[in-house]
């Protein structure tokens, strides 16, 4: 009973993320209500509020002879006129409702979603196009796609070109520091080889500077004009326009194929308007490259502490403490690896590297602050017990015939182990990394302390030299849900964006999980013996 009861429980959970994390995506409809009695007044606007209808709950009563009152809870966008993105309204202050057609949702760069009514575009050298007009929908779409053209060459100018310009001039700059230490005049050779080598560089960037202030003085061109439901007119310039639909003309196969894009965005783009908006593809990539090198680190270690205390070591007082240490290790408190990781992988070896490797940079540290590597080593130290565990186990399994076989056919100790033993024992082992992977890939404090931030410019792989950069700081799934469930200006924006992320982080701890399951079961299968 007990068994059935934390089954049911871990389902509901599961299905109440699952329902919430997709339905976020979902398109709904746009309603225009006309108010009145308390709620107008209380909103202090005017007749009419729209917006899409998230849910439908009951108030609390004032007097236990009041009757429950109903209320709607909207989704009104136009976040710089509201204030906030949704508004609750009283059910029996609803005077009418309609579905206008013509109601356009649009997702902007800033301030969220803004609903209203399109009224016309003003294009850049051509007379002005109403909504009436037939052309009026195919001309905003073609335009649209022009920005989001443009903005992905602006992003490719800034995070490409002008990236690599920057990182070169800034080891010029490094070597410039150097001799300015050292006391060299500026006349002297070495300084002119440096200018020499930052002239074509700096008028390099400043030509791809002045391509991207083009490129958005581009953008703010065209303008579409809509009118919100307070009756305002509102001018907004093409380039803030991420995507937009027309959700009252949706049939149910057009919101299908907007969910599916609106989910496969959510996967490739990264966050904006304080993470409540936009895609977590950075905390997604962080996420993943964390898990992988920390159990990259984390097997190793496990497996030849296991082997040495299993194999090698003299049974006695010392090993018994050793074992009865990695046990409790696994008992201490996430937050304490984070703040061991952060006093001896970040400042004690971290600046130990930046004193002798990256001296020229101090006191500006590289190695010596939070970064993808110091959370790996961290998470792979708290997660160790877990594998050294696993995997005594598993080499206590392996039949003591097998290794007696091999060594009476003139095997040495070693070769014993290397190829009898842990080949045999591997799917033990690898029930160790899942469990380890399951446990190092939801953590969250550690992570706080070394590495780990809200948002991160950029990703710690790229296109610039070497490539990988352990040393930066990283997006994590985990820390993602904890800013937004916590730490985000508008609750109640961030709410389906943290039911959609931990849906994700869920599914991708899943992923790591059966495949490391799959390679479990091959190697099961390969090395089968009559005690598997």
């Amino acid at each position: 009973m007990g068994l059935t009861v934390g089954l049911l429980m871990v389902v509901s959970l599961l299905m109440l993320i699952l329902v919430n994390g997709i339905t976020a995506f979902w398109p709904k409809r746009v309603v225009y209500l006309e108010l009145a009695g308390e709620s107008q007044a209380r909103l202090g606007e005017a007749l009419v509020l729209a917006g899409e209808v998230v849910k439908r709950q009951y108030k609390m009563a004032r007097a236990a002879s009041q009757r429950r009152q109903v209320e709607w809870q909207l989704f009104v966008g136009n976040k710089e006129r509201y204030g906030l993105s949704f508004r609750y309204v009283d059910a029996d202050d609803i005077v009418a409702q309609r579905f206008p057609e013509q109601v356009i949702s649009i997702d902007r760069l800033e301030y969220g979603d803004a609903i209203g009514e399109p009224i016309a575009l003003r294009i850049q050298g051509d007379s002005e196009l109403t909504a009436d007009n037939p052309e009026f929908a195919r001309r905003l779409e073609d335009l649209v796609h022009e920005v989001s053209a443009r903005r992905r060459e602006i992003k490719h100018l800034e995070h490409g070109a002008i990236g690599a310009i920057n990182a070169r001039m800034t080891r010029l700059r490094l070597q410039q520091r150097v001799l300015d230490r050292e006391g060299t005049p500026p006349g002297d050779a070495a300084y002119l080889a440096i200018e020499e080598a930052m002239a074509p560089l700096q008028a390099r960037y400043e030509n791809l500077a002045g391509e991207a202030r083009e490129l958005r003085r581009q953008q703010d061109e065209n303008q579409i004009v809509y009118r919100i439901p307070t009756g305002d007119e509102v001018v907004l310039p093409l380039g803030q326009i991420v995507g937009y639909h027309f959700p009252n003309q949706l049939g149910f196969w057009s919101r299908l194929g907007l969910f599916a894009h609106n989910a496969w965005a959510f996967l490739i783009q990264e966050p904006r308007e304080a993470n409540t908006e936009g895609g977590v593809f950075p905390a997604i990539f962080g996420t993943f490259v964390m898990t992988v090198l920390m159990s990259m680190a984390v097997t190793p270690f496990g497996v030849l502490a296991a082997m040495y205390l299993r194999e090698y070591a003299k049974q006695g007082i010392i090993v018994r403490t050793v074992r009865i240490a990695v046990n409790n290790l696994a008992g201490v408190p996430s937050i304490v690896f984070g703040v061991f990781g952060l006093g001896f992988f970040v400042y004690f070896v971290g600046g130990s590297i930046d004193e002798l490797f990256f001296h020229n940079a101090l006191p500006t540290p590289t190695f010596g602050t939070g970064g993808m590597i110091w959370a790996s080593l961290t998470l792979a130290l708290m997660t160790v017990p877990v594998v050294i565990v696993a995997t005594e186990e598993a080499l206590t399994a392996v039949p003591r015939g097998m290794r007696e076989g091999s060594l009476a056919c003139g095997a040495s100790k070693w070769q014993t182990m290397q190829r009898i033993v842990l080949p045999a024992s591997a799917p033990g082992i690898l029930t160790g990394l899942i469990l380890a992977m399951a446990r190092g890939a939801g953590e969250v404090a550690p992570l706080m302390l070394v590495g780990v931030v809200k948002l991160a410019p950029t990703l710690p792989v790229d296109g610039i030299f070497p490539f990988v950069h352990l040393d930066r700081k990283f997006m994590h799934l985990g820390f993602h849900i904890f800013d937004l469930g916590f730490q985000s200006p508008d609750s109640e924006a961030a709410k389906p964006m943290v039911f959609a992320t931990t849906l994700l982080l869920i599914a991708l701890v899943m992923v790591l999980n059966v495949g490391a399951i799959w390679i479990r079961d091959r190697l099961r299968r390969k090395y089968a013996t009559g005690v598997f």
